[in-house]
């Protein structure tokens, strides 16, 4: 799996997603485009911003037993695959804000590095290695642009 931590990588991620416009359609799925780059900010918004409910004590251990694996091991998610309700995306969004926000926490998690997401706790699965780290931001990422084409 490429390393969203190199600045190689997070560079090509990032030119893949400015490859996209307002009006490209998606090979597969429900979401439209401002939609899915929304969905995508989801995952650093539960990193950076407290905007999110945490899941309570029964909730995490269920996600950790069932979830956690597919989410952070090197497998590419299927087609259609189930989405978590907080990243279900409705409504109208704005594709360029959406795309600036994805951006900027792209870059800001590539400044960090590696080193500090290593043992750092996740909104839902408690703490991740940098190697699940990245893996669950790169996979998710190339999934979502492969969905549109880029």
């Amino acid at each position: 799996m490429k390393n969203i931590f190199q600045p190689a990588v997070a560079g090509e991620i990032i030119e893949r997603i400015n490859k996209l416009s307002p009006t490209t359609t998606q090979l597969w799925g429900k979401m439209n485009v401002a939609q899915m780059l929304a969905h995508c900010n989801v995952t650093y918004e539960m990193v950076y911003d407290d905007i999110h409910p945490k899941p309570g004590t029964i909730t995490k251990f269920i996600l950790k037993k069932l979830v956690k694996n597919k989410v952070v091991n090197e497998k590419p998610y299927p087609k259609n695959n189930q989405t978590a309700p907080q990243f279900i995306m409705k409504g109208e969004k704005d594709f360029e804000k959406e795309k600036a926000r994805l951006i900027g926490y792209i870059n800001q998690t590539q400044q960090l590095g590696e080193d500090y997401f290593d043992g750092k706790e996740s909104h839902s699965f408690g703490p991740l290695t940098k190697t699940e780290w990245n893996n669950m931001f790169y996979k998710h990422l190339d999934h979502h642009l492969a969905q549109f084409g880029a």
